[in-house]
């Protein structure tokens, strides 16, 4: 074998080379290090592997690929993402060697937050990937470098078309495992699709014909996001971008804002009445409504602050928004909830357990639930309080644990592994435990209670409703649920209100007691509000009618039916008569008088005929 010329640099890398298989314990003669050689001989320098093809990479002796995954390992050379996929380089052994004590405590780290050890494998081969694209050691790796290792892995493998399945998730739990270990300051969240990239390439279509009509709308936006939530601005973003695209294609001559008038307002209205949702079907009138709430908002506001591109006035109108269904809160019986509860207990999970009992009892939205702290449980006095952390309505409030509640959440936080970064109470694997979680846990326990479908928030509506029918006052729902105002608790005074439904039950059962009764009603089956509405009815009822004057006001014509030829009378009003022929006396009124006292002849004298 010819000897190869090598500058003092590359010959150092050579000499390190042969120190490192023989620190541990691998051959390093000269045929082990015919490798380092002919790698430099081949492509000249460290650069110029680099910048080769993959083919001419890829085509090499295997003792080569072994020195180029000791210069990946040691930090002396970047690895390409498209090398890495299409090679597969063992190199975490190499790392671990050159890091012990980083790999140790990596994997105790990833053990701890409950992954399987062939998980940690993965996890610690994907690290080693993304230190080698950028030559760093697997302590300097940051969130950002990170991100940037993963979108080249991922975008080499589409294009070299291997399924990078396993590496996605594998980099997806090695987030949690570095924050975890103090190598990353990032909390890990769950990854959504990010469509800016669509989006912006909408707002620079939009602006080709518009660049007006795109400036006045991203300027709005960016003054809400100072103010607003970031879901209410980006709902307010997709309004803006949908109404500014449907214009500009509709009327190629509107360059801003102040062209929009009423008939751009009008078709746009039709076409989302007409517009099929991603899943099929129309749009629900509440989206259309939020939709246009958006824009009428967005007119209001740019026209109040004085905004250059303007309409002359607002071009929607109150009666441009759907009517909006007012509809009351669903909820589970009590035969249901005991069910559920009983469901909840035996269920395996105790995140499920405790999930569900949880919300059942406490009335906390999904979001507020797993955005509680461990130290979220004060003791006040002798009793425990839940501290709700800030959630959709900006509030903060104590409510009551119950004692039931306080031991479930202890053995949740003996499960819970030590030392995480993280203070929130539910964390899985390092990472906040998704909504979906707590959708599954319900609708499970639902399931095995075979009371049907099942939502989180139903539960709040339950607990509630179960409140406001055993007497808790409004004011008090209010606090427990963090309701800013009395009217949003009112409509729970709605629904199922026992009081109603005791009255009612109580009357019912009086009303088919008298439809048992053989002949006429007693007295005192008739209600003294009964009594009163019928004494009323009959003083007022006339031939075709009803008489309208206040029973406070005297009346000339009280007597006048009487007077009338075809009047009849029996002894069963001779009472009534009396009564009548009396007050006509006390009041003077002569006329009346012999009236009545005529009237009461004629019965007598019936009577003794």
């Amino acid at each position: 074998m010819t000897a190869l010329a090598l500058s003092a640099a590359q010959e150092h890398m050579v000499l390190g080379y042969g120190e490192a298989l023989g620190e541990f314990g691998q051959r390093r003669d000269h045929v082990e290090l015919w490798g380092a050689r002919s790698f430099f001989a081949r492509f000249g320098s460290v650069e110029g592997w680099r910048h080769a093809p993959l083919e001419r990479k890829m085509a090499v002796n295997v003792k080569v690929h072994r020195f180029i995954s000791w210069l990946v390992a040691t930090g002396q050379l970047a690895a390409p993402a498209d090398y890495l996929v299409a090679r597969r380089p063992q190199l975490g052994r190499i790392v671990a060697r050159h890091h012990p004590d980083f790999a140790a405590r990596f994997r105790s780290t990833a053990l701890a937050l409950g992954f399987k050890a062939h998980l940690v494998d993965k996890q610690w081969a994907a690290l080693c990937q993304a230190c080698a694209i950028h030559a760093c050691g697997p302590g300097e790796l940051t969130a950002a470098r990170l991100d940037a290792a993963r979108a080249a892995l991922l975008d080499a493998g589409r294009e070299l078309g291997h399924p990078m399945r396993t590496t996605a998730a594998a980099l997806y739990h090695l987030e949690a495992t570095l924050f975890h270990a103090n190598v990353t300051d990032q909390l890990p969240r769950r990854r959504q699709p990010d469509h800016a990239s669509a989006r912006a390439a909408e707002w620079d279509a939009i602006a080709r014909t518009a660049p007006t009509l795109r400036d006045t709308a991203q300027r709005y936006l960016e003054q809400i996001a100072l103010s607003l939530r970031s879901s209410t601005v980006h709902q307010t973003e997709a309004a803006l971008r949908e109404f500014a695209a449907f214009v500009t294609e509709r009327d190629p001559g509107v360059r801003g804002f102040a062209e929009v008038g009423r008939p751009h307002v009008e078709a746009y209205k039709s076409w989302l009445a007409k517009r099929p949702t991603l899943r099929g079907g129309a749009m629900h009138r509440h989206t259309i409504r939020d939709r246009l709430g958006k824009l009428r908002s967005f007119f209001e506001r740019v026209i109040e602050w004085g905004y250059q591109d303007v309409p002359p006035r607002v071009p929607l109108f109150s009666g441009d928004f759907p009517i909006a269904d007012e509809r009351l809160p669903r909820f589970i019986d009590d035969a249901a909830s005991a069910k559920l509860l009983i469901a909840a207990r035996a269920h395996p999970d105790p995140f499920t357990r405790l999930t569900v009992e949880f919300l059942a009892r406490t009335g906390l939205r999904k979001g507020e639930y797993l955005a509680l702290t461990t130290d979220a449980v004060v003791k006040i006095g002798s009793a425990f309080w839940l501290r709700v952390p800030i959630g959709k309505l900006h509030n903060d409030r104590y409510i009551p644990l119950h004692p039931q509640l306080k031991e479930l959440l202890d053995e949740w936080l003996a499960r819970r592994p030590q030392d995480l970064r993280s203070d929130l109470l539910f964390v899985a694997r390092g990472r906040p435990i998704p909504e979906s979680r707590v959708d599954q846990a319900v609708r499970a326990v639902a399931a095995a209670a075979g009371i049907g479908h099942l939502s989180p928030h139903q539960l709040r509506h339950t607990l509630a409703t179960q409140a406001i029918n055993r007497g808790m006052s409004l004011e008090a729902i209010a606090a427990l649920l963090g309701h800013r105002s009395l009217n949003m608790t009112l409509v729970y005074a709605k629904i199922a209100d026992c009081t109603v439904a005791e009255e009612y039950f109580a009357v019912s059962k009086q009303i088919e007691a008298l439809y048992d009764q053989p002949r006429e009603l007693p007295a005192e089956a008739e209600g003294a509000e009964m009594a009163k509405l019928r004494r009323e009815m009959h003083r007022r009822m006339l031939g075709n009618g009803y008489c309208a004057r206040p029973v406070e006001m005297d009346c000339h014509f009280e007597s006048i039916c009487e007077s009338c030829s075809f009047f009849v009378t029996t002894i069963d009003f001779k009472p009534t008569l009396e009564r009548q022929r009396d007050d006509a006396a006390a009041k003077g009124q002569l006329g009346r008088q012999r009236l009545f006292e005529g009237l009461l002849r004629r019965l007598d004298g019936a009577a003794a005929s």
